[in-house]
């Protein structure tokens, strides 16, 4: 498991900001990024939020908090119509999406998206499946891909 300053020196590196340019993002010192990512010292707490916005991830995902991976409720309480599709794609050029959907509109996107060649992570996806286990319970995180070309793709219902 890495510590929350080895997560912020990769969150840091995959945004390809140097510790001087987070440091002034953060209205901190350099030295500051720098005994965090070396786990002497922690961010205040202010920052949390602060550095999950500029890394594009969640505070829970910064701070290490892990979710629950997949699991199964009862077909009879899947309310479809309050359910969240959501998906992460961060590409190994520095492309970064969220898609945060009710997954009713996310089913009318998946059916008509054209997610192109450019990506192998997203191209070999089934969306027709993934949105059938959802309808039969499955919630949570339904699936990672980490491309060769270094893609990765998280797909979760909440």
């Amino acid at each position: 498991m890495s510590t929350l300053g080895q997560r912020i020196a990769g969150y840091r590196k995959a945004a390809s900001l140097t510790q001087e340019e987070l440091a002034e993002k953060c209205s901190v010192s350099a030295q500051a990024v720098s005994k965090w990512e070396n786990d002497i010292s922690a961010p205040d707490i202010s920052l949390i939020p602060v550095l999950a916005k500029l890394f594009n991830v969640s505070c829970d995902e910064l701070l290490g908090v892990s979710r629950k991976e997949v699991q199964a409720v009862p077909e009879q309480c899947v309310d479809l119509n309050k359910m969240l599709f959501k998906m992460k794609v961060l590409s190994a050029r520095g492309d970064k999406v969220n898609i945060n959907l009710p997954l009713q509109i996310a089913e009318s996107f998946i059916k008509n998206a054209n997610f192109g060649s450019d990506s192998e992570a997203i191209r070999n996806i089934d969306f027709a499946g993934l949105v059938s286990m959802v309808k039969m319970g499955a919630v949570g995180k339904l699936m990672e891909v980490n491309s060769a070309d270094g893609d990765t793709v998280e797909i979760w219902v909440e």
